[in-house]
């Protein structure tokens, strides 16, 4: 869904019922600081909000961050709601404490990363401009 004269845009989304967002905040505000537009979509919202604002934005990319405990059952609703919804262009990655055995099963169903604690704000800036950065750039 990206616009190829643009900047990245990113939504970064709290799914659930978690309430901490100052990671997501951090994330949000480096992808901003690195010419990214981002839209961050607050605390507590559905799989159905988020994919919905992702396609009403014309996001390249949704960054989910999760430390509830839920990473399994929201994620693959966020990404059977693209798939419904005809937009899988959109590329989905997250964060959070999400334990690493349950990382392979998240990245099966379609997750393309996912980043624990400890990883650098760099390291995602510079992965979200390599991958999502080739769908904007191709329009799509």
């Amino acid at each position: 869904m990206g616009v190829a004269a643009g900047p990245i845009r990113v939504v970064v989304a709290k799914p659930g019922l978690d309430g901490h967002d100052r990671g997501a905040k951090v994330i949000a505000r480096a992808l901003r600081d690195a010419g990214m537009e981002v839209i961050y979509t607050g605390l507590h919202q559905t799989p159905e909000q988020i994919v919905d604002t992702a396609i009403q934005e014309d996001a390249d990319a949704i960054g989910l961050s999760i430390l509830s405990g839920a990473h399994n059952t929201l994620f693959a609703a966020v990404i059977d709601l693209l798939k419904e919804r005809e937009a899988e262009d959109i590329l989905v990655f997250g964060g959070g404490i999400i334990p690493e055995e349950d990382i392979p099963p998240l990245k099966e169903k379609g997750v393309a990363a996912i980043f624990t604690p400890g990883a650098t704000t760099t390291a995602i800036v510079e992965w979200v401009r390599e991958n999502a950065g080739q769908s904007a750039a191709s329009g799509g």
